[in-house]
């Protein structure tokens, strides 16, 4: 026999039935509220946004003002802090402006000092410079002046010469002049100074010449006519041995003279204070400095000290001679 079901099984299966379309009644009617609340959470969320935002905008107008007021402050702090310290380093009470001026000031004093020591040292320099011109001044004096000496006691020497050799020449004449006017038979002697004994003019014929002069008148003329024509030219006078060779000329065999402080000899131009070399005839050459150079003579210092006196002359005619080293 087939089994029946029981009664209250029978039952509970068909009240889970009635649950189980209870429950999707229920989920029905939980999506209608839940959409109905998604509507009214989302008009909320757009309310709250907007609140939020203009409560946002509220507190950042807060900041914005609060900040800009913060800055001003902040501004006229410095503002009245930098004028504090201008007012400090205008009356010279800064800090900053003391320490930088305490540096400068002593950077000041050792550039003090400094240029102090050089200034010395600078007028040292200069005394010795003046010195030293002093002394070359002096030097020069000295050369200049026993140069001028040797020229002039040249010239003197030669002037003598030449008068003792015109009073010869005038000797010589006045004894022919003596000679002539004595009487030749006479036995005392005769004095050309007393005019009671004076030869008479002889007669002549023709043209002749009438001496009005007295003899010693006559020698006087003839003495300053033979002197003036010896400054003129040079007279030739025969001597004889070995004076007339003296006496002559000798052509000039190197070219050498002065011009403008400067000795020109062979076509070289030498200054003085220059270093040359010195040949004496057939002895070796020496080193010397030129000392000063003249008109007509050249002084030189050589290595030992002792000085040399040139003459243009000399060193034309080779006795001397100076080459460039």
């Amino acid at each position: 026999m087939p089994v029946q079901p029981l009664p209250k099984e029978m039952e509970a299966e068909g009240d889970s039935t009635a649950e189980m379309n209870g429950e999707e009644e229920s989920e029905d009617e939980h999506s209608g509220s839940q959409s109905e609340s998604e509507e009214e959470s989302s008009e909320m969320d757009e309310e709250d946004c907007e609140r939020r935002r203009m409560e946002c905008l509220d507190e950042m107008l807060d900041l914005e003002k609060q900040f800009t007021e913060l800055k001003e402050t902040l501004f006229k702090e410095r503002l009245s802090q930098v004028k504090a310290k201008l007012e400090d380093v205008m009356s010279g009470k800064a800090a900053e402006y003391l320490d930088p001026l305490r540096v400068l000031q002593d950077r000041m004093q050792i550039r003090i000092e400094v240029a102090g020591i050089y200034r010395g040292f600078c007028l040292e320099v200069i005394h010795h410079k003046h010195g030293c011109e002093v002394q070359g001044a002096q030097q020069h004096l000295e050369s200049e002046k026993l140069m001028l000496f040797d020229t002039l006691q040249e010239r003197l020497l030669e002037r003598i010469q030449r008068l003792e050799d015109d009073r010869h020449s005038v000797g010589l004449t006045s004894e022919w002049w003596d000679d002539k006017l004595q009487p030749k038979h006479s036995s005392k002697d005769w004095d050309p100074l007393r005019p009671g004994k004076r030869k008479k003019p002889p007669l002549v014929s023709g043209p002749y010449i009438v001496y009005m002069l007295h003899e010693m008148d006559i020698m006087e003329d003839w003495t300053a006519i033979k002197k003036a024509k010896a400054a003129v030219s040079p007279p030739k006078r025969k001597l004889e041995g070995p004076v007339k060779a003296e006496k002559l000329p000798s052509p000039s065999l190197f070219s050498a003279h002065c011009e403008d402080g400067h000795l020109h000899y062979e076509g070289e131009v030498y200054v003085r204070g220059q270093t040359v070399s010195l040949h004496v005839g057939d002895e070796a050459p020496v080193q010397a400095v030129i000392t000063a150079i003249s008109t007509g003579e050249v002084w030189l210092r050589r290595d030992d000290g002792t000085k040399t006196k040139l003459y243009m002359s000399q060193l034309q005619k080779g006795k001397y001679s100076v080459h460039r080293i």
